[in-house]
Protein backbone atom coordinates (compact mmCIF):
# COMPACT_ATOMS: atom_id res chain seq x y z
CA UNK A 1 0.00 0.00 0.00
CA UNK A 2 1.65 3.24 -1.15
CA UNK A 3 -0.14 5.71 0.97
CA UNK A 4 1.54 7.69 3.45
CA UNK A 5 -1.26 8.77 5.83
CA UNK A 6 -3.99 8.09 7.60
CA UNK A 7 -7.07 7.84 4.74
CA UNK A 8 -9.76 10.36 5.45
CA UNK A 9 -12.98 11.42 3.38
CA UNK A 10 -12.14 13.68 0.46
CA UNK A 11 -9.00 11.94 -0.11
CA UNK A 12 -8.03 11.39 -3.85
CA UNK A 13 -7.08 7.96 -4.62
CA UNK A 14 -5.33 6.35 -7.22
CA UNK A 15 -5.31 3.07 -8.36
CA UNK A 16 -8.46 1.15 -8.18
CA UNK A 17 -8.20 -1.04 -11.45
CA UNK A 18 -11.11 -1.58 -13.60
CA UNK A 19 -11.42 -5.13 -13.58
CA UNK A 20 -12.52 -4.10 -9.70
CA UNK A 21 -15.59 -2.88 -10.77
CA UNK A 22 -19.36 -4.96 -10.48
CA UNK A 23 -20.45 -6.33 -13.70
CA UNK A 24 -23.06 -3.81 -13.90
CA UNK A 25 -21.02 -0.98 -12.89
CA UNK A 26 -21.80 1.87 -15.92
CA UNK A 27 -19.80 2.05 -18.79
CA UNK A 28 -18.50 5.71 -17.92
CA UNK A 29 -17.06 4.15 -14.53
CA UNK A 30 -14.84 2.09 -16.14
CA UNK A 31 -13.82 4.62 -19.31
CA UNK A 32 -12.87 7.00 -15.94
CA UNK A 33 -10.59 4.83 -14.45
CA UNK A 34 -9.02 3.51 -17.48
CA UNK A 35 -7.89 7.84 -18.14
CA UNK A 36 -6.42 7.76 -15.02
CA UNK A 37 -8.61 9.59 -12.58
CA UNK A 38 -8.83 8.89 -9.10
CA UNK A 39 -11.52 8.22 -6.96
CA UNK A 40 -12.58 10.25 -4.00
CA UNK A 41 -12.63 9.21 -0.48
CA UNK A 42 -16.45 8.91 1.05
CA UNK A 43 -18.09 7.91 4.90
CA UNK A 44 -19.31 4.22 4.55
CA UNK A 45 -18.81 1.14 6.72
CA UNK A 46 -15.92 -1.60 5.16
CA UNK A 47 -13.85 -4.45 5.35
CA UNK A 48 -10.67 -3.37 7.33
CA UNK A 49 -8.48 -3.97 4.02
CA UNK A 50 -11.31 -2.12 1.75
CA UNK A 51 -11.63 1.70 1.55
CA UNK A 52 -15.29 3.22 0.35
CA UNK A 53 -14.80 5.22 -2.29
CA UNK A 54 -16.88 7.21 -5.18
CA UNK A 55 -16.28 7.63 -8.61
CA UNK A 56 -16.97 11.19 -10.04
CA UNK A 57 -18.06 11.11 -14.08
CA UNK A 58 -17.85 14.09 -16.38
CA UNK A 59 -21.81 14.91 -15.50
CA UNK A 60 -22.59 16.11 -12.09
CA UNK A 61 -25.26 13.56 -12.32
CA UNK A 62 -22.69 10.47 -12.50
CA UNK A 63 -21.19 9.75 -9.29
CA UNK A 64 -20.79 5.75 -8.27
CA UNK A 65 -20.28 4.00 -5.57
CA UNK A 66 -17.66 1.43 -4.74
CA UNK A 67 -14.54 0.01 -2.73
CA UNK A 68 -10.97 0.07 -3.20
CA UNK A 69 -8.80 -2.72 -1.81
CA UNK A 70 -5.64 -0.68 0.10
CA UNK A 71 -3.08 -3.14 -1.14
CA UNK A 72 -4.41 -1.18 -5.34
CA UNK A 73 -3.81 2.56 -3.81
CA UNK A 74 -1.03 3.54 -5.52
CA UNK A 75 -1.44 7.93 -4.39
CA UNK A 76 -3.14 9.92 -2.38
CA UNK A 77 -3.93 13.43 -2.21
CA UNK A 78 -5.69 15.04 0.94
CA UNK A 79 -7.60 18.28 1.06
CA UNK A 80 -4.80 20.48 2.68
CA UNK A 81 -2.30 19.86 0.26
CA UNK A 82 -3.71 21.12 -2.28
CA UNK A 83 -4.34 24.88 -0.58
CA UNK A 84 -1.43 25.79 -2.84
CA UNK A 85 -1.10 24.27 -5.81
CA UNK A 86 -1.63 26.33 -9.09
CA UNK A 87 -4.11 25.67 -11.87
CA UNK A 88 -3.50 25.03 -15.32
CA UNK A 89 -3.13 27.87 -17.41
CA UNK A 90 -6.13 28.97 -18.67
CA UNK A 91 -8.59 27.68 -16.15
CA UNK A 92 -9.29 31.20 -14.57
CA UNK A 93 -12.38 29.76 -13.05
CA UNK A 94 -14.78 31.51 -10.27
CA UNK A 95 -13.97 28.76 -7.91
CA UNK A 96 -10.12 29.13 -8.19
CA UNK A 97 -10.81 32.93 -7.98
CA UNK A 98 -12.52 32.91 -4.78
CA UNK A 99 -9.71 30.14 -3.40
CA UNK A 100 -7.36 32.53 -3.82
CA UNK A 101 -9.47 35.14 -1.89
CA UNK A 102 -10.35 33.28 0.88
CA UNK A 103 -6.86 31.76 1.39
CA UNK A 104 -4.97 34.19 3.72
CA UNK A 105 -8.39 34.20 5.10
CA UNK A 106 -8.52 30.51 6.11
CA UNK A 107 -4.70 30.45 6.91
CA UNK A 108 -5.88 32.87 9.75
CA UNK A 109 -8.25 30.67 11.47
CA UNK A 110 -5.00 28.37 12.76
CA UNK A 111 -6.74 25.56 11.86
CA UNK A 112 -5.91 22.88 9.39
CA UNK A 113 -7.98 23.25 5.60
CA UNK A 114 -8.91 22.38 2.23
CA UNK A 115 -9.85 22.44 -1.07
CA UNK A 116 -12.40 19.45 -2.16
CA UNK A 117 -15.41 19.25 -4.43
CA UNK A 118 -14.48 19.75 -8.35
CA UNK A 119 -11.73 22.21 -7.66
CA UNK A 120 -10.01 20.00 -5.30
CA UNK A 121 -9.89 17.04 -8.14
CA UNK A 122 -8.64 19.60 -10.92
CA UNK A 123 -5.76 20.54 -8.85
CA UNK A 124 -5.22 17.38 -7.81
CA UNK A 125 -5.52 15.40 -11.26
CA UNK A 126 -5.23 18.06 -13.63
CA UNK A 127 -8.53 16.77 -15.01
CA UNK A 128 -11.04 19.49 -16.35
CA UNK A 129 -13.84 19.02 -13.65
CA UNK A 130 -14.75 22.73 -12.90
CA UNK A 131 -16.87 25.31 -15.39
CA UNK A 132 -18.15 28.84 -14.53
CA UNK A 133 -20.95 28.01 -12.24
CA UNK A 134 -18.82 25.60 -9.81
CA UNK A 135 -19.08 26.23 -6.47
CA UNK A 136 -15.51 26.29 -4.27
CA UNK A 137 -16.27 23.10 -1.88
CA UNK A 138 -13.57 23.86 1.22
CA UNK A 139 -12.72 21.66 3.99
CA UNK A 140 -11.98 23.01 7.51
CA UNK A 141 -10.36 19.99 10.23
CA UNK A 142 -12.12 21.20 13.89
CA UNK A 143 -10.64 18.12 16.33
CA UNK A 144 -11.81 20.45 19.17
CA UNK A 145 -14.99 22.45 19.94
CA UNK A 146 -15.89 25.07 16.76
CA UNK A 147 -18.29 27.42 18.24
CA UNK A 148 -21.75 28.80 16.54
CA UNK A 149 -20.18 32.38 16.83
CA UNK A 150 -17.29 30.95 15.41
CA UNK A 151 -18.80 29.43 12.47
CA UNK A 152 -21.54 32.28 12.04
CA UNK A 153 -18.50 34.43 11.67
CA UNK A 154 -16.66 32.27 9.14
CA UNK A 155 -19.91 31.98 6.93
CA UNK A 156 -19.90 35.88 6.93
CA UNK A 157 -16.06 36.26 5.34
CA UNK A 158 -16.74 32.93 3.16
CA UNK A 159 -20.65 35.28 1.97
CA UNK A 160 -18.10 38.32 1.56
CA UNK A 161 -15.98 36.23 -0.89
CA UNK A 162 -18.59 35.00 -2.72
CA UNK A 163 -19.84 38.68 -3.10
CA UNK A 164 -16.79 39.44 -5.07
CA UNK A 165 -16.33 36.31 -7.02
CA UNK A 166 -19.54 35.72 -7.81
CA UNK A 167 -18.53 31.82 -6.82
CA UNK A 168 -20.79 30.24 -4.10
CA UNK A 169 -18.26 29.03 -1.16
CA UNK A 170 -19.43 26.04 0.72
CA UNK A 171 -17.81 24.65 3.69
CA UNK A 172 -17.89 21.30 5.80
CA UNK A 173 -16.70 20.65 9.27
CA UNK A 174 -14.41 17.50 9.71
CA UNK A 175 -15.02 16.49 13.26
CA UNK A 176 -13.63 13.34 14.83
CA UNK A 177 -16.95 11.39 14.41
CA UNK A 178 -17.90 12.52 11.07
CA UNK A 179 -18.81 15.82 9.32
CA UNK A 180 -20.82 18.89 9.75
CA UNK A 181 -22.09 21.53 7.05
CA UNK A 182 -20.52 24.35 8.55
CA UNK A 183 -23.55 26.65 7.15
CA UNK A 184 -26.27 24.34 9.29
CA UNK A 185 -23.57 24.88 12.52
CA UNK A 186 -23.62 28.53 12.08
CA UNK A 187 -28.00 28.19 11.62
CA UNK A 188 -30.28 28.65 14.61
CA UNK A 189 -31.49 25.03 14.67
CA UNK A 190 -30.62 23.73 17.73
CA UNK A 191 -29.42 20.06 16.34
CA UNK A 192 -27.33 19.85 13.15
CA UNK A 193 -26.78 16.83 11.04
CA UNK A 194 -23.44 14.79 11.10
CA UNK A 195 -22.63 12.87 9.07
CA UNK A 196 -20.71 9.41 9.85
CA UNK A 197 -19.32 6.07 8.22
CA UNK A 198 -22.64 4.54 10.05
CA UNK A 199 -25.02 7.20 8.91
CA UNK A 200 -26.51 10.64 9.58
CA UNK A 201 -27.88 11.66 12.93
CA UNK A 202 -29.24 14.99 14.65
CA UNK A 203 -26.80 16.53 17.53
CA UNK A 204 -26.64 19.61 19.26
CA UNK A 205 -23.20 19.30 20.01
CA UNK A 206 -22.08 17.18 17.28
CA UNK A 207 -18.28 16.77 19.07
CA UNK A 208 -20.06 14.68 21.91
CA UNK A 209 -21.36 11.52 19.97
CA UNK A 210 -22.01 10.43 23.69
CA UNK A 211 -25.46 12.29 23.16
CA UNK A 212 -26.87 10.21 20.36
CA UNK A 213 -25.52 6.89 22.09
CA UNK A 214 -27.81 8.26 25.31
Amino acid sequence: MNVLVAVRPHDLLWGLPVHALAEDAPGWVAEALSLGHPVVVRRAVCAKDQIAVGVRGQQREQRYATLIKCADVQRQVQPEQLIHVKSQEGRDWPALRALAQVRSLMEDLGLVWGVSGSAGFELASGLAALHRDSDLDLILRTPQFFSREQAAELVRVLDAATTRTGCRIDLQLQLPSGGVVLREWAGSARKVLLKTAEGACLLSDPWRLSEYAA
